[in-house]
């Protein structure tokens, strides 16, 4: 019954961001974009539930989002693009994740930090490659071979990124549920428990890594294919704060709080820069505390709650 309970939920969520999109046509492009982050974030979810927090996660998203960049001008197939630009960006998280976990806390996190500003540092000084700070604009793509007119692009991308994130969602709540998944939890609470069961906490945690990378690999591919544009930026430390950011809003206790988060991040977003132009990151940061101070659980913990007080009512 709970299982099929959380299928009807995420169909019954998949339906509303549909219907959403219909219904408010210039909500579709944030949506896509919400979506996205939020397959970066859920791979940042991951981490957490080892403790450990990755400050440069937004390596994996830059890296994808160039490797589309630079792939589209020769194969502008998206369903080709996307798979070869995540799992570049799992590749390259297997390389890192070899040496940042060896390392926890606070370490893991710089490192990670330390890696993505490296990253952007080279996007920015080899411009006759990467065009520096002004990026790459790419090419449309196509879909399944289809030419496909702006408006559908839009949809297509839409129903991509709801597609993965439904995907991704569902083989996170499966990892986390499996003998691996919850060896994670047990580096939080005391690893030397796993070592002395003969578990390598390192092995457990770049599992974890490499799929988080890849995750985070398929968010920088939607994005890069829907907003069609790409800049150093995209691996900036801000950017990497951003998820981090979305992570806390939208709460760890499950998998759609990364999703929630990143929704109402962009949304709030979207709608403190057309109100106070000058200020909507103050207005961001208002709400990040309010959260912190008034639901530690993010969205998602504050409406369980609220769930679970009208059942008892």
């Amino acid at each position: 019954m709970r299982r099929a309970g959380e299928v009807l939920l995420v169909l019954l969520a998949a339906a509303l961001v549909l219907v959403v999109a219909w219904t408010v046509p210039w909500l579709r492009f944030v949506l896509t974009i919400a979506l996205a982050k939020g397959l970066a974030v859920l791979g940042i979810l991951l981490l957490l539930r080892a403790g450990q927090v990755s400050f440069g996660h937004a390596l994996y998203l830059a890296f994808a989002a160039y490797a589309i960049a630079f792939g589209a001008a020769r194969v502008p197939e998206t369903l080709l693009l996307l798979p070869l630009a995540a799992i570049g960006a799992a590749l390259l998280g297997l390389l890192v994740g070899l040496f940042v976990v060896r390392y926890r806390e606070i370490f893991f996190g710089m490192l990670n930090l330390a890696l993505s500003m490296v990253f952007y540092s080279l996007l920015e000084k080899f411009y006759s490659i990467t065009h520096g700070t002004d990026g790459i604009r790419l090419p449309p793509t196509t879909f399944a071979g289809q030419v496909l007119d702006p408006e559908t692009q839009g949809w297509a991308m839409l129903c991509l990124a709801l597609l993965l994130s439904i995907l991704f969602a569902v083989l996170v709540r499966i990892y986390l549920a499996s003998p691996i998944g919850q060896a994670l939890a047990g580096i939080k609470t005391r690893e030397a428990r796993l070592e002395f069961m003969g578990i390598s906490g390192r092995r457990v945690l770049l599992s974890a890594y490499v799929l988080s990378t890849l995750m985070a690999g398929c968010g920088g591919a939607v994005l890069a294919m829907t907003t069609r544009h790409v800049t150093p930026a995209l691996s900036y430390w801000t950017a990497s704060g951003e998820l981090v950011f979305i992570a806390i809003l939208g709460g760890s206790g499950s998998v759609a709080g990364p999703f929630l988060g990143a929704v109402a991040y962009e949304l709030t977003r979207v709608y403190a820069a057309a109100l106070v132009a000058d200020a909507w990151q103050m207005v961001l940061g208002a709400v990040l505390l309010l959260v912190i101070l008034f639901a530690p659980g993010g969205l998602w913990g504050m409406g369980r709650a609220l769930v679970g007080r009208r059942r008892q009512a």
